[in-house]
């Protein structure tokens, strides 16, 4: 395999954990397609370097939506349960799946999510009478400067996406941010700026469930994987910044653009 320049990866890490962490997907979203299409690497070593930076992406951003109260702890280690045992799944199955096959899942998924968010974009999930309760999974979130309540909804549909969001990250490199964000908008009315916060503390722990299965198989390229990781790292940081300065339908919109297209390009690129 041919790895591309160390400055290029950096860069292309950088970009990818930027727009992953403001949207709450995970840089896997934008990583893969980059490596695979633009710069020519192999799917399966752009998955495996794919899981392992999306590991920096949610530490960096993680701290910082953690600090800025976006993250509904209670609700991520609840979901995170069911999505690292479909995190195993994935990268256990991964193998029986062609490159072919990948690229096809791969622009399906981003498709049908991309299209659930472009339907969602003008609709909320926020409750402005504060003496409504949150419950024990709900929360409360302050935006333009008001507080608003947001309740958790579905959450047999919440926890079984998440294990469908983990086999996803498994077999795709994504770290699931990718499912659950559309799902807990669209089905459990969490709003779109908490659903990314929480995504991102946990897909973290998603990658890694299913990373050292593809570090055994040996897939990781560690000059690779490293140029892209120390990109990612600070590009996550600013774009958990930035994610708190956008209005909520924009970074809806934003979403399902990006997904559509993506998804159309790697879908083209397995016919």
């Amino acid at each position: 395999m041919i790895t591309p320049s160390p400055l290029l990866l950096t860069l292309t890490g950088a970009g990818s954990g930027l727009v992953g962490a403001l949207l709450g997907l995970g840089g896997g979203v934008f990583l893969v397609p980059l490596l695979t299409l633009v710069l020519g690497v192999p799917i399966r070593a752009a998955i495996a370097a794919s899981l392992i930076s999306v590991i920096a992406t949610a530490s960096a951003s993680a701290v910082v939506n953690l600090n800025r109260g976006m993250v509904n702890m209670r609700l991520g280690l609840v979901l995170e349960v069911a999505t690292s045992l479909g995190g195993l799944a994935g990268g256990l199955t991964s193998t029986m799946l062609s490159p072919r096959q990948l690229f096809i899942l791969f622009g399906m998924t981003l498709g049908v999510m991309g299209v659930l968010m472009l339907v969602r974009s003008k609709l909320r999930n926020v409750i402005a009478d504060l003496g409504v309760e949150p419950g024990l999974l709900g929360g409360r979130l302050r935006e333009d400067d008001r507080t608003y309540v947001y309740r958790m909804k579905n959450l047999p549909v919440g926890l079984f996406m998440s294990l469908v969001a983990g086999a996803i990250s498994g077999l795709l490199g994504l770290g699931g941010g990718i499912i659950k964000v559309p799902v807990l908008n669209t089905f459990c009315g969490i709003p779109i700026k908490v659903a990314a916060a929480t995504s991102t503390f946990m897909i973290g722990v998603t990658a890694a469930a299913s990373a050292f299965i593809y570090f055994n198989r040996g897939d990781v390229s560690l000059p690779l994987t490293a140029a892209v990781a120390i990109g990612a790292f600070p590009g996550s940081a600013l774009g958990a910044r930035l994610a708190t300065r956008i209005h909520a339908r924009y970074l809806k919109l934003f979403m399902a653009i990006i997904l559509l297209l993506v998804g159309a390009q790697m879908a083209f690129k397995a016919l």
